[in-house]
């Protein structure tokens, strides 16, 4: 799945202690490596682009996450805007966000400025998950790592 995918790289990134996990993050994709004045990309190049797979763009354009244009012979073409919506889509699902919360964020950008309170709220919710999940996850490691602490100390260790 292209979540694991991007948590892997991210985790990978993290192995080093120099390295930020939010460095890690934005360098999945930098809005600013996105060209506007770029042509349009076929789907096999967005895919290589956010580094997630093919068939995971067609996912979120049935899901309404992103309505990429097509070309005349029907192929898709991400422009500037639709690499832009990637790069939010694979970060937020990267940070667990639902698809069902996703879509109802996307409908509220749809909308525009005025929903821009509940969309804030959404965020925050968000990242009360993510800041509960990183405080399991901490409990999760001291405790293996004090597991491993007294195995070390045992001769069947």
């Amino acid at each position: 799945m292209a979540t694991d995918e991007l948590r892997d790289r991210v985790l990978a990134a993290g192995e080093d202690p120099a390295a930020s996990v939010v460095d890690a993050v934005h360098g999945l994709q930098d809005h600013a490596a996105i060209d506007a004045a770029a042509a349009p990309m076929s789907i096999a190049e967005a895919a290589e682009f956010v580094g997630v797979p093919a068939p995971t763009l067609r996912y979120y354009e049935q899901q309404g996450l992103v309505l990429p244009a097509r070309n005349s012979s029907g192929y898709r073409e991400y422009a500037a805007d639709d690499l832009r919506r990637l790069v939010f889509l694979t970060r937020m699902r990267l940070s667990g966000m639902t698809m069902r919360d996703l879509r109802r964020y996307i409908a509220l950008v749809e909308e525009g400025a005025s929903t821009i309170p509940e969309r804030r709220q959404i965020l925050h919710d968000q990242r009360d998950r993510i800041r509960r999940r990183l405080r399991e996850l901490t409990l999760a490691l001291e405790t293996t790592e004090y597991k491993i602490r007294t195995y070390d100390g045992h001769p069947e260790g």
